[in-house]
């Protein structure tokens, strides 16, 4: 007879399989040209924005963000909180993890993006009222191994954009909301071979409408597939190095093939429990980034992580992005 437990995990797992397959093999008639709420494509942590977001077949606690399954991994409760300046404007999250291994992982997270002030003005030039653009994002997570070699996790977010207005503005305040789901797997099939494979689909929820249903856009819904492999392994003892390179495409899941992309993402981690990594990445332009690599630095001493990472191509703007700063807490 099966335990409780195991039956949890059948049926968990058959639910994201069953998120997975059934999106990626449905194909749109037509293919949209334009997409909204594309904030979710932002990046978000400091190990995801030095491996220039190679993050699907990473394991950890930015998962939460990106490929869920990746959170099944994560053996003690944890808070993380992070912070960086884009283009787009000021992001801060937040996100605390349960730990229930081997039942699974659940996580709660927030992100805010603030993107700032700017002025309205009558046709004289004269300032008649300020906008506020600010973007919320809510996700519940939840992963869990089916395997010793198989993870796979679910997102479900709540999203809001808002646009307000103080004084007096042509249009109005702004403001809508949304929801969607993320599912992936992470898998390490060969044992004793240090690979690793991630797979997930993101953003795929109903379109985003704004004033009018006819004005509506879909999602920026995506999927992306990874591959990593431990070059070190066979070379030091594994609990002294590793060096992780992993390669990623990310495509359109509406009309695949109209917006591949690929990353690649590079961590040199030294020690066991206190680690030291090093991280690098490449990344190809999308929204508030541009074409060219990234570094970062991570540090894990006791209870505490921290992460700093800098975009070395600057936004799009020409402007130089800040450093980026990831702060974790195991409790």
């Amino acid at each position: 007879m099966k335990s409780p437990e195991m039956i949890h995990k059948v049926v968990f797992s058959g639910l994201v399989c069953a998120t997975l397959l059934g999106t990626l093999g449905s194909r749109p008639l037509v293919a949209q040209a334009d997409e909204g709420a594309l904030f979710l494509l932002l990046p978000v942590g400091a190990q995801a924005i030095s491996v220039g977001r190679t993050m699907t077949g990473v394991q950890g606690p930015e998962s939460a963000f990106w490929n869920p399954a990746g959170l099944a991994a994560v053996e003690e409760s944890r808070f993380l909180a992070y912070r960086g300046d884009m283009l787009a404007g000021e992001s801060t999250a937040l996100t605390g993890i349960l730990s229930r291994n081997p039942l699974g992982v659940f996580a709660l997270s927030y992100q805010l993006l603030d993107g700032g002030s700017f002025d309205e003005t009558d046709s004289q030039g004269n300032k008649t009222g300020e906008f506020t653009a600010r973007n919320h994002l809510g996700i519940a997570s939840v992963a869990t191994g089916i395997t010793h070699w198989l993870d796979v996790g679910m997102n479900v977010k709540v999203f809001q954009f808002n646009l307000g207005c103080r004084g007096q503005c042509t249009n109005g305040e702004i403001s809508s909301t949304g929801w969607a789901i993320d599912a992936g797997l992470q898998a390490r099939p060969f044992e004793g071979v240090p690979l690793r494979f991630g797979a997930m689909v993101a953003h795929l929820g109903p379109d985003l409408q704004i004033e009018n249903a006819a004005q509506a856009d879909p999602l920026p819904s995506r999927m992306r597939f990874s591959a990593g492999y431990d070059f070190l392994d066979r070379l030091v003892a594994r609990d002294e190095l590793q060096l992780w390179v992993d390669v990623e495409l990310e495509d359109r899941f509406q009309d695949p093939g109209s917006g591949r992309i690929y990353h690649l993402g590079t961590e040199l981690i030294a020690g066991t429990d206190d680690q030291i990594m090093l991280r690098a990445g490449y990344q190809e332009g999308e929204v508030g980034q541009a074409d060219g690599f990234a570094v970062g630095v991570g540090l894990r001493f006791d209870r505490f992580d921290i992460g700093l990472a800098k975009n070395l191509a600057g936004s799009i703007t020409g402007d130089t992005e800040p450093i980026h700063v990831s702060f974790g807490l195991a409790f």
